[in-house]
């Protein structure tokens, strides 16, 4: 369903935002690529934007800041896992060898949140629904379809997020390169290896974005000074093609082939 009605359930990817370092381009440019609509937000969430698509929450965008004599944080695209309670992920990703880069915290009346990198470097967020229970459009063009780990330890990334989240990750029939993540015995995400991606491409976690063209959609990247990481090209699920923002910021774009 393109509208989400229902809480996530813990260990299912649940929102995404990018820290900019220019927060207002950010904005003008995914709104010119998969039409959202945002703002910069008010001051007691540091200007943090949630841009809308069809009237329903996409993703966040905010400007990238640091601690004082901390560098500024990298311009990628966070994912966010659910729960239902921050605290004892938090304890649960500590146990299972993650590290914590930001403790858990409360989002006003929003929610909690934390973000941790798991034991191979793969950095990601946790997110506790209260008055904001995350994107409310998926899998349509211009919102998130797809949230995929890329490691170099399946086992070891299926053995953590197993113990944090209760994932599962499960070999796909007939591909021995590739795993989905299970929750409650339904696909919410997948897994690669990061023999495939360019060396040096460090553990990560890589967004999908649904859109009607990929073609198009990625000359549009290149237009308004953005990469192709990954030209067009077909696979097994559709159309896609990896590109980065004009700012660095690195995701997938895609088409799916008939169901």
């Amino acid at each position: 369903m393109p509208e989400v009605t229902t809480p996530y359930v813990t260990g299912t990817p649940c929102w995404i935002d990018l820290m900019a370092q220019d927060q207002q381009a950010a904005l003008d440019f995914y709104r010119d690529l998969f039409g959202w609509q945002g703002q910069v937000g008010p001051a007691e969430f540091g200007g943090y934007a949630v841009c809308q698509l069809n009237g329903r929450p996409a993703a966040g965008i905010g400007p990238a800041t640091a601690p004082e004599g901390m560098p500024e944080p990298p311009t990628v695209w966070t994912s966010y896992l659910a729960t239902t309670d921050a605290q004892a992920t938090q304890d649960a990703i500590v146990s299972a060898g993650g590290t914590l880069l930001v403790p858990v915290m409360d989002v006003g009346s929003l929610g909690r949140m934390l973000v941790a990198a798991d034991p191979q470097g793969a950095v990601f967020g946790v997110w506790q629904a209260v008055d904001f229970a995350g994107a409310g459009v998926v899998n349509e063009p211009g919102a998130l379809i797809w949230n995929e780990l890329h490691t170099d330890d399946i086992g070891a990334a299926g053995a953590f997020y197993g113990e944090a989240f209760g994932i599962e990750v499960v070999p796909v029939e007939g591909n021995d390169r590739y795993w989905e993540l299970k929750v409650g015995g339904r696909p919410v995400g997948g897994a690669s290896l990061l023999a495939d991606d360019p060396p040096g491409t460090p553990a990560h976690w890589l967004c999908y974005f649904a859109v009607d063209d990929v073609d198009s959609a990625a000359d549009t990247v290149v237009k308004r000074n953005g990469a192709l990481l990954a030209p067009p090209f077909d696979m097994v699920a559709g159309r896609m093609a990896v590109v980065a923002d004009p700012q660095g910021a690195p995701f997938a774009m895609i088409k799916p082939g008939p169901q």
